[in-house]
């Protein structure tokens, strides 16, 4: 089966704490009328560090659409091979091995797609498949997994590269004041992840099933508003409540597969923000300390859209991973309002006698 291998992450340099977003909502918004809401649910996020592409005051200008867009471009230009190459040494492949490459990002645009920059400049073949997802926002992440794992078992001899690139921070617009909209200014970071889906061998999640979920009419409550100075997040507040529907929809994917969802060994899902967290635990009947990576991944990043999925998934390989056979779920959740879903069993190196594990003797 199709295997997602460990994936590579990499956040910018310019970091932007708890303390300072504060500071920032007290001075630029001092006479809002409700500031005292919008500290609180700030605070209450839990992020406590993000990281930017650009310095803090550069942030919070805006030059226009166009000079963030080309920002953006030369940001992920500069960014993603690096992740590229070390999501690819982790799967012990190389760039000229991948079949296809899943591309995904919210906060920017770029036609043709990076897909077709990386081909012709980091030694991909020519033949390499395209597929840009550029409107699922944080459920790209999920997303990108079943679509590679989708073509990986179409062509069970192939290897699919996932790359996630956002930089929220370019979406920051100072004249935006509803409290969604300011929560949002205290919620999302930037940051860059790529990962490997091998349709043979490899170490890490064996990928067995996935599916797709929408809320029906809930498409306003995650959007953009498209205007001439780019893309205006919008959020319904009742956007937290989203797990009582979708909790449901993990688990019917789960008995679909023969498995109890309250009972499986790894949860590594979109962490949104704590109340996603939190009412997901209540829903599936797991502790919270199963999504402790999602959780760190929220802490000390923000909500990175697409790639929360994948740093989330770095952190169980950093943790050792939870054994063979082991069984999880993958999932991301965005705007529609949609799930992305995963069930798969961690699967560990396969070590011959003549190619033991690190610190094993081969017998005499």
């Amino acid at each position: 089966m199709a295997t997602l291998c460990r994936p590579a992450v990499q956040v910018p340099p310019h970091v932007i704490t708890m303390a300072d977003t504060l500071a920032l909502a007290r001075s630029l918004h001092a006479e809002h009328p409700q500031l005292p809401l919008v500290l609180r649910l700030i605070e209450n996020t839990g992020v406590r560090t993000r990281y930017l592409v650009q310095p803090l005051d550069v942030t919070l200008r805006h030059p226009g659409f166009e000079a963030r867009n080309t920002v953006y471009e030369s940001e992920a230009k500069a960014r993603v091979p690096q992740v590229v190459s070390r999501a690819l040494a982790a799967a012990e492949l190389a760039a000229e091995d991948i079949d296809l490459i899943v591309y995904v990002s919210c906060t920017g645009f770029m036609m043709p797609s990076l897909t077709a920059w990386l081909i012709n400049t980091q030694g991909f073949r020519s033949t390499t498949r395209q597929l840009p997802i550029a409107q699922l926002g944080c459920a790209g992440g999920g997303a990108a997994i079943n679509r590679a794992h989708d073509f990986c078992t179409a062509h069970p001899d192939a290897n699919a590269l996932i790359v996630a690139c956002e930089f929220c921070s370019l979406c920051y617009q100072p004249t935006d004041s509803g409290v969604g909209s300011l929560l949002s200014n205290g919620l999302f970071g930037d940051g860059v992840a790529a990962a490997v889906v091998r349709g043979s061998g490899g170490t890490g999640i064996s990928l067995e099933r996935n599916g797709s979920y929408l809320i029906p009419g809930t498409e306003a409550w995650i959007s953009y508003d498209v205007r001439s100075t780019g893309f205006h997040f919008v959020l319904d507040k009742r956007v937290p409540s989203t797990m009582g529907p979708l909790a449901p929809a993990l688990g019917d994917l789960a008995t679909l597969h023969g498995w109890d969802v309250t009972g499986l060994d790894f949860y590594i899902v979109h962490a949104g923000g704590p109340r996603i967290l939190l009412d997901l635990g209540e829903f599936l009947r797991v502790p919270q300390h199963a999504f402790r990576f999602s959780r760190a991944t929220l802490t000390e990043y923000g909500n990175t859209a697409s790639v929360v999925v994948l740093d989330a998934l770095r952190r169980l390989f950093e943790e050792g991973g939870p054994g063979d056979g082991a069984r999880g779920l993958l999932a991301g959740f965005g705007p529609g309002i949609t799930a992305e879903m995963a069930l798969g069993r961690w699967r560990s190196p396969v070590h011959s006698p003549d190619n033991p594990p690190e610190g094993v003797l081969s017998p005499p």
